[in-house]
């Protein structure tokens, strides 16, 4: 974290200074005062200025966000990061070309760097955040998908009165699916296995 030590005829002035030199406001720093003014003998011999240590204040979104932008360019990656708030947290929505690399075969690249990024974010956070990535609106298209699938497969079930187990998904897919489904009166869904292989199983309701 960024900090500096500054001086002034006040402690407010050497602040002042402070935030100057780091670019920052006054909520996003710590102060800490070193030394308190003093006017010194006739208010001229061994006069002292004030002087502050002011450090930046650890802010996740921006270590995950500088975390994600180091992993790319060192993948030789060219594209940029756009942050949106959402419900959940907050979203970094990586833009570019050709971000295949990123995203990886069905999205576990892009779920892998999503959980390095939280990891180095909350690392030293004083309130857990949730960070999301997208690439090339990636996690929209794959939910779409993965609720067409669950609807071929709850008419399936239905129609063979039988349970229907799907291939192996990640958690955040499996959740898709679940709360896809979870409404419908006619299916219950429930996992089984163990991560990485656990799957989603589809069983038709008695009537």
């Amino acid at each position: 974290m960024k900090k500096v030590v500054a001086t002034a005829k006040t402690i407010e002035e050497a602040v002042e200074n402070a935030l100057k030199e780091l670019k920052v406001t006054r909520d996003r720093v710590n102060v800490q005062v070193l030394e308190e003014p003093s006017k010194g003998l006739f208010g001229l011999i061994g006069a002292r200025e004030a002087k502050v240590e002011v450090e930046v204040k650890f802010d996740p979104i921006e270590h995950g966000r500088a975390f994600l932008a180091d992993v790319l360019q060192t993948m030789n990656v060219e594209a940029k990061v756009e942050q949106q708030q959402t419900e959940d947290g907050i979203r970094f929505d990586i833009q570019g070309t050709n971000l295949g690399v990123i995203i990886g075969r069905r999205g576990q690249t892009l779920d892998a760097l999503q959980y390095l990024v939280n990891v180095v974010a909350n690392r030293q956070a004083e309130k857990h955040v949730r960070i999301t990535l997208d690439a090339e609106n990636y996690r929209v298209r794959r939910k779409e998908t993965l609720e067409q699938l669950a609807d071929r497969i709850a008419k399936k079930a239905v129609q063979m009165k039988k349970h229907v187990r799907l291939e192996p998904m990640s958690a955040s897919e499996r959740k898709v699916i679940h709360s896809f489904l979870q409404n419908r009166a006619d299916v219950a869904t429930f996992s089984e296995g163990e991560e990485p292989h656990r799957y989603i199983v589809v069983a038709p309701k008695e009537a």
